[in-house]
């Protein structure tokens, strides 16, 4: 492990029994208790580069302090565009940014966006109070404007800091405010989080002794990796993504878990909860009847589904969920595209430029539409068409190439450079490229020749025509699949 992974490792250790202690902490201490780890973490970790977080603190403050109703369009143009400073830093000859400082720079963007477009919400909510004397439907909506002290101890809580997870200020406040955080359950979901992070550990430490990701990023790849045959190139890949998969979930499970022992995002299950966003719906619980709490607010992996879901769009689901809650919530909804295809392209390259400017994020990050477009293709017009038992062998095939695709497109993001995944993706020949375009030609084929129709009994036994292939059926199909099944592949 190289020292930057050990003190992230650390970081994430202390932050647990740590946690434990906050809830012992009345509202105020807990806020300034809070600020003050969490400053102190930047400090040590980042040194002069703080400054760099502190400028996009007061930024985005000034702006929303000055024009509340264009603020979210604004912070999010200050942020992004504060990256873009803050990455080419060293260019401009300002030193270098730590790796430590890139980490809360990401997560402190999310916030700062988060927080303006929560701020507008209140105001419009108020305004719409006084104007029909009737109190606001919102669920989690603020109840006053933050102050400064207030946006500031948001922003340096020490709460995934470094790590994620990305969560709104309403669930920051709703942290303070617990009337009894010490009755909140804590030590067994911690527990429960936590006890894969050892198998993901080991199993990080041994593969990445075999196959290294520093080597993937290393001259001897490129010189000698063409000596060896197509299947040995293709496998490479594979492991590769192994062994970025199992650093991130022992990493972000154990961050869920710094966040579990200090009741952070701890809501009862009524209030049907997102990773990221909170209670979505008013929850008024039975005073007479336990309850149940979880913590899915800040849950940020879902290591099961992201191996085993079938498509790339619920892939897309499952890893880094809160992060992907702000980009469906805050970019795609103001798109400047209508289509499907070119929102979800313009939001991976949203979420390419949040991860960084190298161009294997953008090679990566925009080979998934056309992944999406690929597997809807297939659905409507060959899936479709099958029985029950086909379709069980076209979802495990279905998996298959899900899986091959996400290796695939991991290699962006281990080479970083556009020749590096350029050459690498050409030494497999483009395959993935290939099929997925495959996919989508055969699909259009057999549209045409009239798959894109079938006939299906209606509930009542008549038979109907029924159309594939819209956004709005599409989607209905997908969330009934995934209420059925979870979205995973049938076994026979």
């Amino acid at each position: 492990m190289s020292p930057d992974e050990l003190v992230y490792l650390g970081f994430i250790a202390l932050s647990i029994p740590v946690g434990f202690l906050f809830r012992y902490l009345s509202p105020p201490v807990k806020q300034g208790a809070a600020l003050l780890v969490g400053l102190t973490v930047t400090i040590t970790t980042c040194q002069v580069h703080t400054l760099h977080s502190l400028i996009t603190i007061l930024g985005t403050w000034v702006i929303i302090k000055l024009n509340w109703r264009r603020a979210p369009a604004l912070s999010l143009g200050w942020t992004f565009l504060y990256l873009l400073f803050f990455r080419k830093a060293e260019d401009l000859g300002l030193p270098r940014p730590t790796p430590f400082s890139n980490a809360i720079q990401l997560i402190l963007t999310l916030k700062m966006v988060s927080l303006a477009n929560e701020v507008k919400t209140f105001h419009q909510e108020k305004k719409n109070e006084v104007s029909s004397f009737a109190k606001s439907p919102v669920v989690g909506g603020l109840s006053s404007e933050p102050s400064l002290y207030d946006v500031i101890s948001y922003s340096y809580c020490y709460v995934g800091i470094m790590t994620g997870p990305f969560f709104r200020y309403q669930t920051f406040v709703d942290w303070l405010q617990q009337p009894s955080p010490q009755s909140l359950p804590g030590r067994e979901p911690c527990l429960l989080r936590l006890r894969m992070v050892p198998v993901y550990g080991a199993l990080f430490l041994v593969f990445n002794h075999y196959f290294p990701l520093d080597y993937v990023r290393g001259d001897k790849f490129q010189d000698q990796f063409l000596q060896h045959n197509f299947f040995f190139r293709f496998f490479y890949m594979i492991v590769t993504f192994f062994v970025f998969r199992m650093r991130f979930y022992a990493a972000w499970c154990g961050a869920e878990a710094g966040c579990i022992s200090a009741g952070l995002g701890c809501y009862p299950e009524g209030a049907q909860s997102k990773p990221g966003g909170g209670p979505t719906v008013q929850y008024n619980p039975d005073p007479d009847a336990p309850v149940k709490y979880d913590f899915r607010t800040i849950q940020n992996i879902d290591c099961y589904n992201t191996d085993f879901c079938v498509k790339v769009r619920h892939g897309m689901r499952y890893w880094n969920m809160t992060v992907q809650w702000w980009l469906h919530h805050y970019i795609y909804p103001n798109a400047p595209f209508k289509a499907y295809a070119l929102r979800a392209g313009w939001t991976m390259l949203i979420s390419a430029y949040w991860h960084g400017l190298h161009v294997g994020y953008y090679l990566s990050f925009l080979t998934i539409p056309l992944c999406i477009a690929a597997e809807s293709a297939m659905e409507a017009c060959v899936r479709s068409r099958l029985g029950e038992r086909g379709q069980a062998v076209f979802d495990w095939v279905h998996w298959f190439l899900k899986m091959r695709a996400y290796d695939y497109m991991c290699m962006g993001f281990v080479l970083l450079r556009a020749d590096d995944t350029l050459h690498y993706w050409h030494s497999i020949y483009f395959s993935m490229h290939l099929v997925a375009l495959a996919c989508i030609v055969v699909g259009r084929v057999m549209k045409k020749g009239g798959g894109g129709r079938r006939e299906k009994k209606s509930e009542g036994g008549e038979r109907e025509g029924v159309k594939e292939g819209t956004a709005t059926e599409t989607a209905e199909v997908e969330k009934s699949r995934e209420d059925q099944d979870g979205g995973k592949p049938k076994a026979e």
